[in-house]
């Protein structure tokens, strides 16, 4: 039998309770929607690291962030900046959702946080403290604090959940990675409640050299505000960005137990590997295929159902072609009939943070009707398609939205929310 707390097959209803979010557009989920909506770039000329010697030049940072509103100095001076931003993400999605750890909740209560790149800049800090001053300059705390688990652990105690805390790595694809291994372990019945989402400060030196040696950044350093061009004919590579989000995600049974209000049920999650290329998806888009149609089938649906379509869409040549040919496969006809729009367009691409921001995004286009654009898409790849050109659109109506994560390494994830 089935009732408001179950699916048709039996499983747990997985609703989304809260979130929050630190990006280049503002330091809240709020402030980030507002800027979208606006359609407010975040990219600008790099200036927390020295890039005179830099092809690329430009990015999407977190600007005025002060860890000291969040969390103590012993956990800011030990934390990467990727785990600072997870944190204050956490601590507002946990606000939003009036959620309350106490002893009752929290051996229930698990964390997953994904990420591409990690705690880097700890990594990179550490090893040159190493070379200049040796081996007694090295913190106690500096294996612990340049781990890729080290943003779930913070979440974890400060918050004193005792469910399970993991790191989920899978590139680009991380966030949404972790919010699928979440939702799992909730329909499942492995735990209650999770926090999960993604982050990663890779505005690096390194990053930005490598990347940009990859040939997959953008280099309009004169022009960054129009340097991430999802779907435009002239597109020329994607923009680093850094970033948190994190979702609460609840069992019904759960949530209603607490009182917490439903913003959305998460209904789908579909994963996949090109298992052909390091940096080029699959040249006929069979990963992304696969992990879409996955998500579709796990809700329930058909591609028929879906009312928007919060794209990856990067800005690279190879990706955005891919995606939109996969798009037409998988939706139809539909896909002439919906909005589809990249917000990396305005937060330039957050790696392992921004399958959970774009979800966040989905989430609020469902409740409000509001999609926020695709800027600097003047002459978009596929005439056929409605991205959502340079300003919102609103849209009676929708119910169903897809969000799609595809990855270097030919990791690929995709989200299905329904609106509640």
């Amino acid at each position: 039998m089935t009732d408001a707390r179950t699916r048709s097959d039996g499983r747990r209803r997985v609703l989304v309770t809260g979130y929050g979010a630190v990006t280049p557009l503002g330091h809240s989920a709020g402030e980030t929607w507002t800027a979208m909506l606006a359609g407010r770039s975040g990219v600008d000329t790099v200036d927390v690291i020295d890039v005179t010697d830099l092809d690329v030049r430009i990015g999407g940072q977190v600007r005025g962030f002060t860890p000291g509103r969040y969390m103590p100095p012993m956990v800011s001076r030990r934390a990467d900046p990727y785990a600072q931003f997870a944190l204050a993400a956490a601590l507002e999605a946990c606000e939003h959702a009036g959620l309350v750890v106490d002893d009752r909740l929290a051996p229930r209560v698990a964390v997953v946080i994904g990420s591409g790149y990690g705690p880097v800049g700890s990594i990179y800090r550490a090893a040159d403290r190493l070379r200049a001053k040796g081996p007694r300059a090295i913190g106690p705390f500096t294996q612990i604090t340049t781990a890729m688990d080290s943003a779930a652990g913070e979440i974890s105690m400060r918050l004193g959940t005792q469910g399970p805390s993991r790191a989920q790595s899978t590139a680009c694809a991380s966030g949404a990675d972790a919010v699928g291994a979440a939702m799992r372990m909730i329909s499942t019945g492995e735990a209650d409640i999770v926090l999960a989402g993604g982050a990663d400060a890779c505005v690096t030196t390194i990053d930005l050299a490598g990347s940009g040696n990859a040939r997959a950044l953008s280099k309009r350093n004169d022009d960054p505000a129009a340097a991430c061009r999802p779907f435009d004919a002239h597109r020329d590579g994607f923009v680093m960005s850094e970033g948190a989000a994190v979702v609460v995600l609840e069992a019904a049974e759960v949530a209603e137990r607490r009182g917490a209000s439903a913003l959305a049920e998460l209904t789908g999650y579909g994963a996949s590997s090109d298992a052909h290329h390091w940096t080029a998806p699959h040249p006929e888009g069979r990963g992304a295929r696969l992990a879409v149609e996955a998500a579709l089938r796990d809700a329930g649906i058909t591609g028929a159902d879906v009312d928007y379509v919060n794209a990856h869409g990067t800005g690279t040549l190879l990706n955005d072609a891919t995606e939109a040919a996969v798009l037409r496969k998988v939706l139809g006809s539909r896909v002439t009939r919906i909005p589809v729009s990249s917000t990396k367009s305005m937060t330039g691409h957050m790696i392992g943070a921004a399958g959970a921001v774009e979800l966040v995004a989905s989430i609020q286009a469902l409740r409000t009707g509001d999609v926020p654009p695709t800027i600097n898409c003047h002459d978009p790849i596929d005439p056929g398609i409605n991205f959502v050109p340079h300003k919102t659109q609103h849209h009676e109506g929708m119910r169903i939205a897809l969000s799609n994560s595809f990855g270097f390494g030919g990791h690929n994830a995709a989200l299905v929310v329904r609106a509640v």
